[in-house]
């Protein structure tokens, strides 16, 4: 616990077995209550790994739902074991478990409601490896958001994320994509509802066992996020009425 407030890690998983026990090994359990893992239906021995390594929380899909959906499991099991900070770590080691306890504090002191651990905050992601056409990319994308959003993060796409359960209890996610968007709109839907997000900077890594989205699926996930900011700006207007900016029902079914 940090201050008396309960945190829980969540690592959404797919075919993370090579990386797991790395990832997990640097988890700060000095202040981590507890950990999460969802696997969506690996095909490699990722469960395996979680069990040898004592992961008491153990969610498995029975079909593949997707990053979104993974994360919509994540974090409904976080707010139904009474997390009051919920860290979204990718266990595929490319983002450092290091960093939990920066980003876990500025939530926990009540400076933040929302952390990101950002690559491009400094020079951490060409030095980490990341292809040059997917950081033009990012920053491409991250400007038409910030221009639409009215924001000035310095990236909208990092997996690396830190939430008060507060935030969490007060936005729609679980009507957001099952897909890569699902991280867009869930920030889109931090904005609408008046939070604030501060960055931290991220070293990252790109290798082979790390997890990445090919040409076609970043095109598709390119156009997913324009739309999801054109969505937030015209509801902002009061142009259009979407739900994933409504007010949520209930976030907390374990079996979303």
């Amino acid at each position: 616990m940090i201050n008396g407030k309960k945190l829980i890690v969540v690592l959404p998983a797919y075919n993370a077995g090579q990386t797991l026990e790395k990832t997990y090994s640097e988890i700060p359990f000095e202040i981590t209550d507890d950990v999460i893992l969802v696997d969506d239906k690996s095909t490699d021995d990722t469960v395996e790994k979680a069990k040898k390594l004592g992961i008491k929380h153990i969610i498995v899909h029975d079909n593949n739902k997707g990053y979104g959906g993974n994360q919509k499991t994540c974090y409904n099991n976080a707010l139904q074991l009474g997390a009051d900070i919920v860290i979204m770590l990718h266990p595929d080691y490319q983002y450092t478990p290091k960093l939990i306890q920066s980003m876990a504090y500025l939530i926990a002191n009540d400076v933040y409601p929302v952390v990101l651990g950002s690559r491009i905050l400094g020079r951490g992601a060409l030095k980490g490896g990341m292809p040059f056409y997917k950081y033009v990319f990012n920053r491409f994308l991250t400007l038409i958001q910030n221009i639409l959003i009215h924001q000035k993060l310095s990236e909208y796409h990092t997996g690396y994320r830190a939430f008060s359960a507060n935030v969490l209890k007060s936005i729609n996610y679980n009507s957001n994509s099952d897909n890569f968007v699902f991280d867009n709109q869930m920030l889109a839907q931090i904005f609408y509802a008046g939070y604030e997000i501060a960055e931290i900077t991220c070293p990252t890594k790109y290798f082979n066992e790390a997890s990445s989205i090919n040409l076609s699926n970043s095109i598709k996930y390119g156009m997913g996020v324009v739309k999801t900011s054109l969505l937030y700006f015209f509801n902002k207007i009061g142009l259009a009425k979407s739900k994933i900016f409504r007010s949520p029902e209930i976030n907390t079914d374990a079996n979303s």
